[in-house]
């Protein structure tokens, strides 16, 4: 049986998560989509829409998706499709997992890398975290939580553009795309994203990904130092002085054409990992590596990090590693150094 994908929804109250699910569930787009919802909120969907009494935990829904609540762990509740999908007794084709506005999806993502069974079951095809452009810059700015939800994103949807001026959401998308600058942004109206935009994004298996993003590893044209003055809107208060957003949430890019020592590079990120990896959201790269001629494919999710043998170098390729780090106040001077002397 063919590995079932996953998407992790993510995104502050009110960004539009139980929207883009309504549509999802309503639609007649001809998929069955299995919708786990990890939260008992105000905005929960049953009322609305379910069918039929709320007892059981998993609900039919008249296009043939299916919802049902966690009301244990979400591990349990992924072997438990799994199974019955297995015996024939649930149809599905992908998974849907809704986090709650104010949940960290690191948890939920690491769930897909730790538990053996759920690995051979599923694959996270992406995490996608929504936005409200007219609240989003002061959740940003004090709540760390939306922050981190950034972070995780490997798509972001900008919802209620049309509520703002646009020189804001411009400022709020520059804004978005220094903390998490691998992760493309699209401004959405409600329920009118097509769900081409929402499934099969591959945004976890990154084999190809780094390869075929040009932008992905560019370094932005305009990355000054702190401190340093930018003219860009967004680093201008109101009264037009200036003022840069100091987010704690930021990535960073390693570069190499000399190949990674293997056993060096497996000591530093091991080291690295135990200290810092609360703060590390997410990271991955493609690595070239001492003693094979295959790329090495790496990412992780806080203290979790697992590596594969990629595709081969092609003939005349360019060998190089390409990484990136998103996490919180993460010492890059030390993440720098500590790779530079992992090479051979």
């Amino acid at each position: 049986m063919s590995l079932i994908p996953a998407t992790i929804l993510t995104g502050f109250l009110g960004s539009g998560k139980t929207t883009l699910l309504k549509r999802i569930l309503q639609e007649a787009h001809g998929q069955k989509i299995a919708i786990i919802e990890n939260e008992f909120g105000e905005e929960n969907i049953d009322s609305d829409i379910l069918v039929s009494d709320t007892t059981e935990q998993i609900i039919q829904m008249s296009n043939g998706c299916i919802c049902c609540t966690i009301r244990e762990d979400l591990r349990a509740t992924l072997r438990d499709l799994a199974e019955k999908k297995r015996k024939g007794e649930l149809h599905f084709d992908r998974v849907v997992i809704e986090t709650t506005g104010l949940a960290d999806p690191g948890p939920v993502a690491q769930t897909f890398f730790m538990d053996d069974e759920i690995a051979e079951s599923y694959l996270l095809d992406s995490i996608l975290t929504l936005v409200d452009a007219k609240h989003a810059t002061a959740q940003l700015n004090d709540r760390q939580e939306a922050r981190r939800q950034i972070g995780f994103a490997d798509q972001i949807f900008i919802s209620k553009t049309d509520l703002v001026a646009q020189k804001e959401v411009d400022a709020l998308m520059h804004r978005l795309k220094h903390m998490n600058p691998r992760a493309p942004q699209k401004a959405v109206h409600f329920g009118e994203v097509a769900l081409s935009d929402v499934f099969d994004l591959r945004g976890f298996n990154l084999n190809s990904k780094l390869d075929i993003d040009p932008d992905f590893l560019k370094e932005e044209a305009h990355d000054h130092a702190e401190g340093e003055h930018c003219d860009h809107p967004s680093h201008q208060h109101e009264g037009g002085h200036h003022h840069h957003h100091d987010d704690d949430v930021k990535s960073f890019v390693f570069k190499s054409e000399r190949a990674f020592d293997p056993a060096k590079l497996e000591d530093f990120l091991g080291a690295i990992v135990n200290i810092y990896g609360p703060r590390m959201l997410r990271y991955k790269g493609v690595l070239f590596m001492e003693g094979t001629d295959r790329k090495v494919i790496f990412q992780g999710v806080h203290q979790l990090m697992g590596s594969d043998l990629g595709p081969a170098w092609a003939e005349g390729e360019p060998r190089l590693s390409k990484m990136v780090f998103i996490g919180l106040d993460l010492p890059k001077d030390i993440f720098l150094q500590g790779l530079t002397q992992s090479l051979v």
